[in-house]
């Protein structure tokens, strides 16, 4: 029952996002998203906010746990019993940081495996900053992220009809 954990900020979830999560439980019976405490950005929802959204919009995904977890992520997944850690890659500009942190992860745990996935085509240029970005401008963000992820941030940006 092999178990995998999803770790990121995930302010907020975007498309892409859940695209990744439901190709993981393709391959893992359980998949963990770990919402970071302390990631050192700062963030539009707090962490109680976006563990509320990423359980709601995973809802109905079988073997999708949403969970939080603060400090050294490698510590997290082997408290969980986890045997990887999945990241999503967008560009050429993602692999090189990506490497970098999955080789520390190795360095540390050589059991654990990080698993990349490419995003999606459709997903390729989504990140939650730039949602961020055209949300806080009143600009449509539907089709690049749920809509109860669309309705927080209206409400969140006071957009509200």
């Amino acid at each position: 029952m092999p178990t995998a954990i999803y770790p990121g900020t995930f302010d907020p979830v975007t498309n892409g996002h859940l695209d990744i999560i439901q190709r993981a439980t393709s391959i893992f019976d359980t998949v963990v998203v770990a919402v970071a405490e302390d990631s050192g950005k700062d963030t539009l929802f707090s962490l109680e906010e976006r563990l509320e959204i990423l359980r709601e919009v995973t809802s109905s995904l079988k073997g999708v746990y949403v969970e939080s977890f603060s400090g050294l992520l490698i510590k997290y997944v082997k408290k969980k019993g986890a045997d990887a850690i999945v990241r999503g890659l967008r560009a050429v500009s993602d692999f090189e940081y990506e490497m970098q942190m999955a080789m520390m992860n190795k360095k540390m745990a050589e059991d654990i495996e990080t698993v990349f996935f490419f995003t999606s085509t459709e997903y390729s240029f989504l990140s939650s900053s730039v949602v961020k970005q055209v949300a806080s401008l009143g600009g449509c963000v539907k089709g690049l992220v749920p809509s109860y992820v669309e309705k927080k941030l209206k409400e969140k940006y006071n957009f509200l009809k």
